[in-house]
């Protein structure tokens, strides 16, 4: 298996953990939680930025001297209703308590600036279309650059219908060379509906020195160290997924495939 593909251990609790050190990188890290009713999570920040995304379900949440209440609002995240999503500056310490089944997911980077803690959905989040015919998508933005609300997170939502494809033209964000290029490591953490459903990523360089391509599964997450990075729904599945992106600067700054700009190019007219 790729050492790319992280499957998710267990049904229950923490099912992953994914830090800097085990990915291998700088800079993001990515925990998802599965927590019955009464069930507790918690955390420090230490010296990073969280931000705290109700995947689905319902969940107390407090973080630093901040009580939130119940948050949450889909019971399944293929609802497409803007997610209810709190940020956590560095040394601040969190907890969510389960009020229903609920998927809690923490994407966290160093922490830089002085952010407070806010919540920042469902208000401020729309879900948006994006591209052309099966090309299609639907984002929900929790914190891209237009939101100044983090110092190093960059953290979004994509739908991708059956038979569509997603994060293409192929991409990549993998050189510190603003203004063409940000080095921005990411994850992916994917759902399908129905969930015994797959869908199809390749990561890979225009070297080739990396180039694998990965049947995901429900609740799988993928590593993108580098290079392009595109993503497929098969006929009859619905894709979900989380992307989570962090390196030296908070902006998105990419370079399309050479090899396959000239769709970009001609959606554009």
């Amino acid at each position: 298996m790729s050492k790319l593909l992280v499957k998710p251990i267990g049904t229950s609790g923490k099912v992953h953990s994914i830090t800097p050190k085990s990915a291998g990188w700088g800079y993001v890290g990515f925990a998802l939680y599965h927590l019955s009713p009464g069930e507790i999570a918690s955390g420090s920040t230490l010296d990073l930025e969280a931000i705290l995304v109700l995947v689905e379900g319902r969940a107390t949440l407090t973080v630093g001297d901040a009580d939130f209440g119940e948050m949450g609002d889909r019971i399944s995240v293929f609802e497409k209703t803007p997610p209810h999503c709190v940020y956590a500056p560095g040394d601040t310490i969190w907890t969510a308590t389960a009020t229903t089944d609920c998927v809690l997911a923490v994407c966290t980077a160093p922490a830089k600036g002085d952010y407070p803690v806010q919540r920042l959905g469902p208000e401020g989040i729309e879900l948006t279309p994006r591209g052309k015919g099966q090309n299609q998508r639907f984002i929900n933005n929790i914190a891209m650059e237009a939101r100044d609300v983090a110092g190093s997170l960059l953290v979004t939502e994509v739908f991708t219908p059956p038979g569509n494809w997603s994060s293409y033209p192929s991409h990549r964000h993998d050189e510190d060379d603003l203004p063409r290029m940000t080095y921005l490591e990411e994850t992916y953490y994917h759902r399908l509906n129905p969930a015994q459903g797959f869908g199809v990523q390749r990561v890979y360089t225009e070297d080739g020195s990396l180039d694998e391509t990965m049947a995901v599964q429900n609740g799988d997450v993928v590593l993108v160290p580098k290079g392009h990075h595109p993503c497929a729904a098969p006929y009859g599945y619905e894709m979900y997924y989380l992307n989570v992106m962090a390196g030296p600067l908070r902006k998105w700054r990419f370079e399309n495939d050479p090899a396959h700009d000239w769709i970009a190019q001609r959606d554009a007219d």
